[in-house]
């Protein structure tokens, strides 16, 4: 049998990069409000805040978040984090803030046992207008982004006091009988810490949701640091398992 005669053009290069490929999602760098969703599949959890430019890694293992992750996946790797308004409301509905943070899917892990591990990476904070109903279990929600529209171009200009801030950090973990990499912490960029600490440091859920609705990284610091200087309250809830 003789084979068949090669016929791609001549010059083709099956590794050439072809630029003007247009992309399904944008990259983060360049999202604008026009590429957001007014629906989006909702995530409430309780004590977890995403910030705009942060990372939140999510392990998902109920089947009706697994489901939100595939059809997030299957369109534009987005979902709303929110936060229900009483943590010790267990129903399968609670009532929730009216501010949350849309994320992207920006990195994934399926399991063998059908569970996923994921990163969210912050893109802007929305506003929950209504509820549309359930899709594969999940909630659905239509929102609101564009008071937010700073959130795709802030950063690099913040006003903080570090040296008051590391001070009162210092306090806080010390108090709580936490640690943490210092060395990480210094190296950290103004405007890195102002996302990091709000979503990594053990506040009270209500204390994380005002930081997400401050209005501006301004006063995000200015209530970070008031947070950080109050008097904790004797509390063996706390532990140290952090490095």
């Amino acid at each position: 049998m003789t084979g068949s005669k090669d016929k791609r053009p001549r010059g083709f290069d099956p590794w050439a990069v072809h630029d003007d490929i247009p992309r399904m999602v944008p990259p983060l760098s360049e999202v604008t409000l026009a590429d957001l969703p007014a629906e989006i599949g909702l995530f409430p959890l309780s004590g977890a805040v995403l910030l705009p430019s942060g990372k939140l890694p999510l392990n998902i293992f109920e089947p009706r978040y697994i489901a939100l992750i595939e059809d997030a996946l299957a369109s534009n790797r987005l979902i709303g984090m929110i936060q229900p308004v009483d943590d010790l409301d267990d129903s399968d509905t609670p009532a929730l803030h009216g501010i949350g943070c849309l994320g992207r899917i920006t990195s994934f892990t399926e399991r063998a046992d059908g569970t996923y591990a994921v990163t969210l990476s912050g893109v802007i904070r929305f506003r929950f207008l209504r509820e549309t109903g359930l899709t594969r279990g999940y909630r659905r929600a239509r929102i609101d982004c564009s008071a937010f529209s700073a959130d795709l171009t802030e950063g690099g200009n913040v006003s903080l006091d570090r040296t008051r801030l590391i001070d009162s950090l210092r306090r806080y973990l010390d108090a709580h009988h936490l640690r943490t990499s210092w060395s990480a912490i210094e190296e950290m960029e103004d405007d890195t810490l102002l996302i990091v600490l709000p979503m990594l440091v053990p506040f009270t859920s209500d204390e994380k949701q005002s930081l997400l609705e401050a209005e501006t990284m301004g006063v995000r610091a200015a209530l970070l640091l008031t947070l950080l200087d109050e008097t904790p309250e004797d509390d063996d809830d706390f532990d140290t398992d952090e490095e």
